[in-house]
């Protein structure tokens, strides 16, 4: 790995003084906040809509605050490793509550989406940062337990979300989805200031941020994962807005190449890229992002539909691998230290490659607790193979670099579901405008169902459309093990705690 001594010893040093637990609590409250906010929004639509109006735009609450997130992890991972996690965890926690008071006091539709923004900001730095001090607060023996908790957390809270949003939107109003962070967010502040004590560490005298590298990665990733999220869906592939953005997307590729090989402390180093245990992680983890689209995004079409089940119950189909996920998570600590952080990781995508691949071979119109058990197999194999490469690549690096890496991780991650969405969707439209003749895409015939006028060919057609989005994700979860059997080393080239 070339790793210099320093670096050693900065990962043999404790990362962090203080109260420990204090300091986890607030962790698990930002990356709740974090996790609730990319989601509560979705059932509170109609009563925001018919506030504010602007229901051709409304996406944009989702993708405005994704985008944000995605396209600043990279800059708050080098700046975590510059300046330290405190302050970047502070900084990140003000805009993102600044943000929220803003969605709260929004007067129409373009200034929420604006404010929306503003919160994906601020919940870059929670996003990166909070799994980075996880890293720093426990050695390497330890932080399965902290990672499962923080899995734990993220998933119960994206699978709330939607609930309690549609909770405070009937029975409060909307804008207290927005007033609920504050209060959260506020006490989570309070413990990191009060708590979180990082040591003196070893810098370079003359270190300086890369702001121009970090305006190149911003202006980079937003075009091109605006070109992703709205191709298809607010213009054609072929038409002249996405071949604009992807053009300008690909020149500011080449300017961020060109800012960041010039630069002393680039945003996104170039080792991130020439180290193989990072390279191979980052990949695969970019594959799980886009697998997870399959079920998190058409599962739940596919229970109402084809099975004919009520929302509630559709969305309980889904949430059972929230369940197994974290369960083994934690338990994938006994199985990394016998046979290493690669081959589990690669006997956990193997496994939801098969179980992915089995999806489309159900039978029609089959009983609802047939997805269920895959899905409930599915976050058993998913947690397998996400946190042994998790806390195996933190694991080979020192406190200097450890921020960035994390933050590569998840920006390949949150790239690979917006790839996802966009790649998948296309194969479901696709599918289903062969099946019906040519007429009608997902949304089109969803509307449809919920009006509950649908004929047996639609049903049918939606269930050819998921099959080939499942085929697609066990695709993508061949290529994860692919990377790992040929790029990922065998054994870690991990540093000593």
């Amino acid at each position: 790995m070339g790793s210099t001594g320093s670096a050693a010893r900065e990962a043999a040093r404790p990362a962090t003084t203080g109260r420990r637990g204090a300091v986890v609590a607030a962790l698990m409250l930002s990356m709740a906040l974090a996790a609730l906010d990319a989601t509560i929004v979705s059932t509170a639509v109609p009563q925001i809509v018919g506030d504010l109006g602007g229901f051709s735009v409304f996406s944009w609450l989702f993708s405005g605050y994704l985008l944000a997130v995605t396209v600043t992890l990279p800059v708050y991972g080098k700046l975590s490793d510059t300046i330290g996690r405190k302050p970047v965890l502070i900084a990140g926690s003000v805009v993102f509550l600044l943000g929220s008071l803003l969605c709260a006091v929004a007067w129409n539709m373009g200034a929420l989406i604006a404010f929306r923004v503003v919160q994906g900001l601020g919940g870059g730095a929670l996003q990166g940062t909070v799994q980075t001090l996880a890293a720093d607060l426990y050695p390497l023996k330890e932080r399965p337990k902290i990672q499962s908790k923080l899995s734990t957390v993220w998933a119960v809270s994206a699978v709330a979300g939607p609930g309690l949003g549609g909770v405070l939107a009937a029975y409060a109003d909307w804008r207290w989805i927005f007033l609920v962070n504050l209060p959260i967010g506020a006490l989570a502040l309070w413990l990191i200031v009060r708590h979180l004590h990082e040591p003196e560490r070893e810098t370079t005298p003359h270190a300086r941020v890369d702001w121009a590298g970090a305006l190149a990665v911003f202006a980079c990733g937003g075009v091109l994962l605006t070109a992703l999220v709205q191709g298809g869906v607010a213009w054609p592939w072929l038409s002249a807005p996405s071949l604009a953005l992807f053009g300008a997307g690909l020149a500011l590729v080449a300017v961020v190449v060109l800012v960041e090989r010039r630069a002393a402390e680039p945003i996104i180093p170039g080792w991130v890229w020439r180290r193989r245990t990072i390279a191979a992680v980052n990949l695969a983890l970019g594959a799980l992002g886009l697998l997870m689209v399959a079920p998190s995004v058409f599962l739940p079409t596919y229970a109402q539909s084809v099975l004919g089940l009520a929302p509630v119950a559709a969305g309980f189909v889904l949430s059972v691998w929230t369940l197994s996920w974290p369960v083994s998570a934690a338990l994938s600590q006994h199985v990394y230290r016998r046979i290493g952080f690669r081959n589990t990781a690669m006997l956990g995508i193997g496994t939801a490659a098969l179980i992915l691949f089995a999806f489309p071979f159900l039978p029609y119109p089959g009983q609802a607790w047939q997805p269920t058990l895959l899905m409930l197999l599915l976050g058993a194999a998913l947690g397998l193979f996400q946190l042994p490469l998790i806390v195996g690549v933190q694991s080979t690096v020192g406190w200097a670099e450890r921020g960035t890496t994390t933050a590569s991780v998840l920006f390949c991650r949150q790239t690979g579901q917006t790839i996802g969405a966009a790649v998948f969707g296309a194969v479901a439209n696709g599918v289903l405008a062969a099946r019906l003749g040519g007429a009608g895409d997902l949304d089109s015939v969803t509307r449809v169902l919920d009006a509950g006028t649908a004929p047996e060919a639609t049903r049918r057609a939606i269930a050819d459309a998921v099959h080939a989005v499942y085929l697609g994700a066990a695709g993508a979860a061949a290529l994860a093990f692919l990377v790992l059997l040929f790029l990922a080393p065998r054994k870690f080239p991990v540093l000593g705690d």
